[in-house]
C-alpha cells in the first residue's frame, strides 16, 4: 500500500471557518503575535495569553470539519495516510483520519509549566483555563502550542515520517513557516509532490506539481487526475 504523506496548513482550517494568523479578519488581526504567542507574552502577562486561547477554544467547538477534512480521511481506505499538520486544531481527527502527527502543538492540550511538561486532555466539560488552574503536581497549566521562538520538538518525527513518503501532499499553506516547509526537501528523489493551493505562492521548485483549488476541490482533482480514485 502506497504512503501518501499530506502537510496542512492554515488554510485547510480557514475553510471550516477557522481565523488564521495571516489574515486580515478574524481573531488573530485583534491581537499582536508577540502578546499572545512567544514565551515573553506568557511571562509577561499569562492571563492575556489564556484568555486568547480560551477564545480559539471556543471558536473551534463552533465549526465542523470540511469536506477537505473529510476526503483525506476517506483516502485512508485506499492508502496509508499520515497527515503532519501546523494546525492546531482537532479537525482532522473530528473527520476520522487516524493518524495525526501536531508540528506546532494541540490547542484541545494543555501542558504543565513544571519540569516534567506532562500534557493533559482538555474536555469539552472545561475548555476554559485561567490563572490557577494547575497540573496535579501543582504547577500552573499553559498551552499545549509551540510558540513563535520555541523549539518544534516533533519536527525529527516529521522527518522521518516525510522521507518515507511515496507521494507528499500539500495543503493549504504558503511554505513560508520553518521548519515545517523545509520538509518538501525531504523526500526521496523522484517522489512526486502535489501542492494544493488556491493562492499565488512564489519560488516553488520545480518537481511541484501545483493544483490551484481549496482543499475539497483540489483533492478531488489529485484523486481523479494523478490518483485515478473516481
Amino acid at each position: 500500500m502506497k504512503k501518501i504523506v499530506v502537510l496542512t496548513g492554515a488554510g485547510m482550517s480557514a475553510e471550516s471557518g477557522l481565523s488564521t494568523f495571516r489574515g486580515s479578519d478574524g481573531l488573530w488581526a485583534n491581537y499582536h503575535i508577540e502578546d499572545v504567542a512567544t514565551p515573553n507574552a506568557w511571562r509577561k502577562n499569562p492571563a492575556l495569553v489564556l484568555d486568547f486561547y480560551n477564545q480559539l477554544r471556543k471558536q473551534l467547538f463552533d465549526v465542523e470539519p470540511n469536506p477537505g477534512h473529510i476526503a483525506l480521511a476517506d483516502l485512508e481506505k485506499h492508502f496509508d495516510v499520515q497527515i503532519i499538520t501546523q494546525n492546531v486544531d482537532n479537525l482532522h481527527e473530528r473527520a476520522g483520519s487516524t493518524n495525526v502527527l501536531h508540528l506546532h502543538g494541540e490547542l484541545m492540550k494543555m501542558r504543565s509549566t513544571g519540569s516534567g511538561e506532562e500534557v493533559i486532555d482538555v474536555l469539552p466539560d472545561k475548555i476554559e483555563f485561567f490563572i490557577g488552574d494547575l497540573c496535579p503536581k501543582g504547577f500552573q497549566l499553559r498551552p499545549h502550542i509551540v510558540w513563535f521562538g520555541e523549539a518544534v520538538p516533533k519536527i525529527e518525527n516529521a522527518i522521518k515520517i516525510v522521507e518515507k513518503a511515496d507521494i507528499l501532499v500539500v495543503i493549504g499553506t504558503s511554505l513560508k513557516v520553518y521548519p515545517a516547509a523545509g520538509l518538501i526537501h525531504n523526500v526521496k528523489q523522484g517522489t512526486p509532490i502535489y501542492l494544493i493551493d488556491p493562492n499565488e505562492i512564489d519560488s516553488l521548485p520545480s518537481n511541484i506539481v501545483v493544483i490551484k483549488k481549496g482543499g475539497n476541490d483540489g483533492l478531488q482533482e489529485l484523486r481523479e487526475k494523478y490518483l485515478k480514485l473516481k
